[in-house]
């Protein structure tokens, strides 16, 4: 058997069902084998990096590894996307192929030593240097991207290698290993011991959550376990989903990519912070000063990482394993507790924080009114997404406008995997090719992409994958003319001029047009809303364009920033 058959009857006895890439050179021979597996869907793609986020998108939401391929030449396009995966734990199998390996030194076209390009940014990268290895090494890459702390692995399959036969063929499958988690190790029962210890004799104890929460599939446990000590319960960006926002322990999201005052405040009066699946990095902390490294707040941290556990604080509990399966020890343990656990909606400090939320919903009404140069303002358009959308749905959302205001401002109504955010990086162009990814996983509910034109330029050509496959993505395009995010920057921390963040102002929503796509530029917040209704209804492609402020004139709430625009006297939202 020739290793181009052995890798897709191994993707096969895997239950791959998607795999997104584009073909070249080197990968010719793997794509004529290909059309005896028609059960193996390829999803082509207009550019590897795409592919990448559309895997990282499919992986999110399947709970299934990703899967894409590409070229040699085409093996650095997909690193922005590979970083992002490995930064945020998202499992990622990416198959490259490459020139005959003796070839690579006598400058053979495409060729180049791609090991150490992704040793540094996966679990593992794999050479295939015999058809023989490939199944091992297959078996290798699944089991690594879907245990422990999730991730990328990297398979490079020389083309000589594809038409080579092999001497044996194993091609048995570790099937435990096709979705992730793939092993749920729980924490040590001692140290959970003490842990509940800490946030039973706590006066203001609080719960953060972070991506990890998602990845495990434990949001049933976070809610019984926050129900059970009438905890609040707050998340990073990349972990919204994590507890229904309509919860009335909830606080919403925490840092500064989507916090508020009011939710950053809960973290500054909490005595003892349960962090869950978070890494607690850059964002979710405020620049680790929400909590400072110095405070006096006890700490315990809940990671399948040993690597994340206490990594940039020093913390009183730490406890290394899987999510769910260590929340469902401690809820076990807690049960068998004399004390008795008191209704949650009775509590005062709950019920103080439910009134002091519902007055801050109140206010932002009056805020979603002030507008930017008569463009609209993104938390009007938060609200009708608030209004509208019913609770299954999955948004891939862009950094920029689209981000900050839908982290701080959209609910999400059930927990679980609803919300697509790349903050580990936070590279332009995630959005769109996401949004496809997680089409292919869930075809059976609405998906949107919440982008920016500075994103758009990025992924302009996807709209013709879009078209082609008929893949049912809502695209919203905040629109503003520039790297707005750059641009705020620049003025309310550099106090500087903008330089080389503004673009020709553009409609976009003709050039959809032009690519076959159902497209509308609104005008108003009551026309955002009838045509969202309409393309919600729709099984096909729509595009929506809607022209907002720049950061710099409606200031989002990012604390840093309104910290400066209320010396400036500048319009802003918190």
């Amino acid at each position: 058997m020739k290793g181009k058959r052995i890798i897709l009857e191994m993707l096969r006895e895997y239950e791959v069902k998607h795999v997104f890439g584009l073909p070249g050179e080197t990968s010719i021979s793997l794509y004529t084998e290909w059309l005896n597996f028609p059960e193996i869907k390829h999803i082509l793609t207009r550019d590897e990096r795409s592919a990448c986020f559309m895997a990282d998108g499919y992986a999110k939401v399947s709970f299934k590894p990703g899967i894409c391929e590409a070229p040699s030449v085409g093996a650095t396009h997909i690193i922005p996307g590979i970083a992002e995966a490995y930064k945020s734990s998202t499992p990622i199998i990416a198959f490259t192929t490459d020139v005959p390996l003796n070839t690579e030194r006598k400058n053979m076209l495409t060729g180049f030593e791609q090991t150490p390009l992704f040793d540094s940014i996966t679990k593992d990268s794999l050479t295939a240097l015999s058809a023989s290895d490939l199944p091992f090494i297959i078996r290798r890459a699944f089991r690594l991207a879907t245990t422990g702390r999730p991730g990328p692995v990297h398979v490079r399959i020389p083309m000589s290698v594809l038409e080579n036969d092999a001497t044996n063929t194993d091609l048995r499958a570790q099937r435990e290993f096709s979705k992730y988690p793939g092993h749920r190790p729980c924490a040590e029962v001692r140290d959970i011991e003490r842990a509940l210890d800490l946030l039973l004799k706590s006066e203001k104890p609080l719960i953060i959550c972070g991506q990890g929460v998602l990845f495990s599939q434990a949001w049933k446990e976070v809610e019984t376990f926050a129900e059970m000590l009438g905890i609040p319960v707050g998340t990073t960006i990349s972990g919204k989903g994590s507890f229904s926002e309509r919860h009335p322990l909830s606080i919403g999201v925490i840092g500064n990519r989507g916090g508020t005052p009011l939710s950053n405040k809960v973290v500054e009066e909490a005595d003892v912070i349960f962090f869950i699946g978070c890494n607690t990095d850059y964002v979710a902390t405020d620049g680790w000063t929400l909590p400072s490294v110095d405070s006096d707040k006890k700490l315990i941290h809940l990671d399948i990482s040993e690597i994340e556990v206490s990594n940039n604080y020093i913390t009183d509990v730490v406890l290394i394993g899987d999510a769910k399966s260590s929340l469902k020890v401690m809820i076990d343990i807690l049960r068998t507790k004399e004390k008795h656990f008191n209704d949650y909606t009775k509590n005062p400090r709950v019920l103080s924080l439910i009134k002091s939320f519902k007055e801050y919903s109140e206010s932002l009404k009056e805020i979603s009114k002030l507008q930017g140069n008569k463009r609209l303002n993104p938390l009007s358009i938060i609200e009708v997404m608030n209004e509208t959308l019913e609770e299954d749905y999955i948004a891939a959302i862009d950094p920029g406008t689209s981000a900050i205001y839908t982290s701080a401002f959209f609910k999400v109504k059930k927990a679980g995997r609803k919300t697509l955010f790349n903050f580990s990086l936070g590279a332009l162009g995630y959005a769109i090719p996401a949004s496809i990814g997680a089409y292919y996983a869930r075809p059976d509910i609405p998906i949107l992409a919440l982008t920016g034109d500075g994103s758009l330029g990025f992924t302009l050509g996807e709209l013709e994958t879009i078209v082609r496959n008929n893949v049912n993505v809502k695209i919203f395009l905040f629109r503003n003319d520039s790297f707005g995010w750059i641009k705020a920057t620049m003025k309310l921390i550099y106090e500087s001029q903008s330089f080389s963040t503004e673009f020709k102002s553009i409609e976009y929503y003709k050039i959809a047009e032009a690519f076959g796509i159902e497209s509308y530029k609104v005008d108003g917040v009551k026309e955002f809303k009838l045509l969202l209704e309409k393309c919600l209804k729709k099984k096909a492609p729509c595009f929506i364009e809607l022209d907002v402020p720049s950061e710099d004139e409606l200031v989002p709430p990012v604390p840093s920033w309104i910290r400066k625009a209320q010396d400036k006297g500048l319009n802003y939202v918190v």
